[in-house]
């Protein structure tokens, strides 16, 4: 069976396909299976706006499974931001270390230990039969002020995982895998979509 995904990144997708070996769906891109909806993402959950992409894309692809995610960096001391608006934290097409600049601007009185923050990821998944689910994964963290790593990319480089010693950008690809938050929530995803389909 193909599972749709809602986006076009192929390296998502190949993620989301190894997790999904030996289950019997096949990951697909919605640019790959020829889909390409215009979706408007104003939702105030990650909960919400994966499942808005999703029932976009289910709207198109009715005989499919589908699903969509969102995730985003939620800091405790400013009180989850960014959120939902990680990616457009500080406008659409800054970059990331203009993204980290800014957050220690807003972090400034705050002590290195009470930076603690985490990774939040919301899947949801649209069935044929239009009816659906969400899951959650997440890893906590706390934010170190100098980027260390490439292995990662977005906030990775200056999310510190105090279980490890290392932040998510310095660990190897199965190791972040494991513990990150859309590793849990995807294999969280395959458990529901294998116990209900």
């Amino acid at each position: 069976m193909k599972l749709i995904i809602a986006t076009s990144n192929e390296d998502k997708v190949r993620e989301i396909a190894e997790v999904l070996e030996g289950t019997g769906f096949t990951a697909v891109s919605m640019k790959e299976a020829g889909y390409h909806p215009d979706i408007v993402e104003d939702a105030d959950t990650f909960e919400g706006n994966a499942m808005i992409k999703a029932m976009a894309l289910h709207e198109l692809a009715e005989d499919a499974y589908v699903m969509a995610d969102d995730s985003g960096l939620c800091i405790d001391a400013l009180d989850g931001a960014p959120g939902i608006y990680s990616s457009r934290f500080c406008g659409e097409d800054s970059t990331y270390e203009e993204k980290f600049k800014k957050i220690f601007e807003m972090l400034k009185d705050v002590p290195e230990e009470a930076r603690t923050a985490k990774f939040c990821c919301a899947i949801a998944v649209v069935k044929p039969d239009g009816s659906s689910f969400t899951v959650r994964g997440e890893v906590c963290g706390i934010l170190h002020e100098t980027p260390a790593g490439d292995n990662g990319f977005g906030y990775d480089p200056i999310f510190y995982v105090p279980e490890f010693g290392m932040t998510t950008a310095q660990m190897d690809p199965d190791q972040k895998n494991r513990i990150s938050h859309r590793g849990k929530a995807l294999r969280a995803m395959v458990e529901k979509l294998t116990d209900k389909c």
